[in-house]
């Protein structure tokens, strides 16, 4: 689940870490009523899940009242374009935050380092920019460190850090917490990511996050069902939404256009994992079809997700066929043969030539529940894709 910046700097102000102060809106009469009783200047700073929004013109700055009510306007419902998003994504809401006066910016991020199976803390003096470009260009710029969660963090270890990375001596004081807060932050609300970027430095000496990022394992959101719900208020899109709907994580599901050239994509497919699902989509263009989108149904799904992500795939027309590929670990083969024989008993559901793969955790149970069924598994992924591709070509 990744979250809008405003839904980060939420989490930010629950751990004690402080942001610029500010409101969320959704309206430009929202924008003109906030900013016109609280008179300073404003930043008007568009809410969308893609990166380089400034440069994208999602960021505006306002001295008053009416400034903030026009250049709201003209935010909400422009579609912003950037290069990690070509399509564009339209701004639908906005965070108004008062603009600090800044005398330095720097960048902190936690992120889990599966290879160590450990947190690992960046921290560099360069802030304000894209991280990747400071490891580009200047690598020993960035200090890491790996927390062991057996131990937890220490102050020390911010101290160090902060010395390490030659942030300003303003940093140094608040530096320590901010940092442990944004580690109580990671591992409290189960997250994949957590960065600010810049942590600024004030003229007037305060340390504050002025942006936030947070993605989080939908798997740990039980433990916070207020934040579990954000995840039905802030899809980006119509793929997202649909995938919210049904139980799934905002970026468990995506279609994919035809393009000029390539085979049409006309083979749904559904995995379980990230990785089994790219290369079950690999599979299918090696066979010489084309994958119509990407389902992940994650690890421990029950029949009903099986059954339901069955049929979010088959709503799109141009599905002629469809390829189940899934390796049981967390998720049980025989409810995942269960979720397919409900999925086609329905009449509510559209049904199309099917081919699936099951191997794993309660394999063979599930096997047995499919061929009682009348179905005929695969047993490679590679024979499976061949089969799907052959059988929508025969349907088209």
């Amino acid at each position: 689940m990744k979250l809008m910046e405003y839904q980060g700097k939420d989490l930010f102000r629950r751990v004690g870490i402080p942001t610029p102060r500010g409101v969320y809106a959704t309206t430009a009469d929202e924008v003109r009523t906030y900013v016109a009783e609280h008179p300073g200047s404003w930043v008007l700073k568009s809410q969308v899940m893609m990166g380089g929004r400034g440069k994208a013109g999602g960021i505006k700055f306002a001295d008053d009242a009416q400034q903030g009510e026009t250049l709201a306007r003209e935010l909400i419902g422009k579609v912003l374009k950037s290069v990690q998003n070509p399509d564009g994504e339209e701004v639908k809401s906005l965070l108004v935050e008062e603009k600090v006066d800044i005398a330095s910016e720097a960048y902190v991020s936690i992120a889990i380092d599966r290879a160590a199976k450990k947190p690992v803390v960046l921290v560099t003096a360069q802030g304000g920019m894209d991280v990747e470009e400071v490891a580009e260009h200047d690598p020993d710029a960035i200090k890491k460190y790996w927390i062991d969660p057996a131990e937890g963090y220490s102050p020390y270890i911010g101290r160090q850090l902060a010395f390490d990375a030659k942030l300003p001596e303003g940093y140094r004081k608040a530096f320590p917490a901010v940092l442990g807060a944004l580690y109580e932050l990671f591992m409290d609300y189960g997250a994949n990511l957590v960065e600010i970027n810049p942590l600024v430095l004030t003229n007037d000496g305060r340390v504050i996050a002025s942006d936030a990022k947070v993605e989080l394992d939908d798997n740990g959101l039980y433990k916070h069902p207020d934040v579990a719900q954000w995840n039905k208020q802030s899809p980006a899109d119509a793929d997202q939404a649909a995938a919210v709907a049904i139980g799934l994580g905002m970026s468990n599901y995506a279609r994919f256009e035809d393009e000029p050239g390539l085979p049409p994509k006309t083979v749904g497919t559904i995995a379980n994992g990230a990785g089994l699902g790219m290369g079950t989509m690999d599979a299918v263009k090696n066979a010489g079809g084309g994958a119509a989108n990407f389902l992940d149904i994650g690890g421990g799904a029950q029949a009903e997700l099986v059954k339901n992500s069955y049929k979010l795939v088959t709503s799109d027309d141009r599905v002629k066929a469809m390829f189940i590929n899934i390796f049981g670990g967390i998720t049980r083969g025989d409810q995942v043969a269960k979720g397919i024989v409900e999925a086609l008993s329905g009449d509510d559901v559209r049904k199309v030539p099917l081919v699936v793969r099951l191997t794993g955790t309660n394999a063979k149970e599930g096997l047995a529940i499919l061929a009682e069924a009348g179905f005929v598994p695969v047993e490679t992924m590679d024979e499976g894709a061949a089969r799907a591709v052959e059988l929508a070509k025969g349907a088209q």
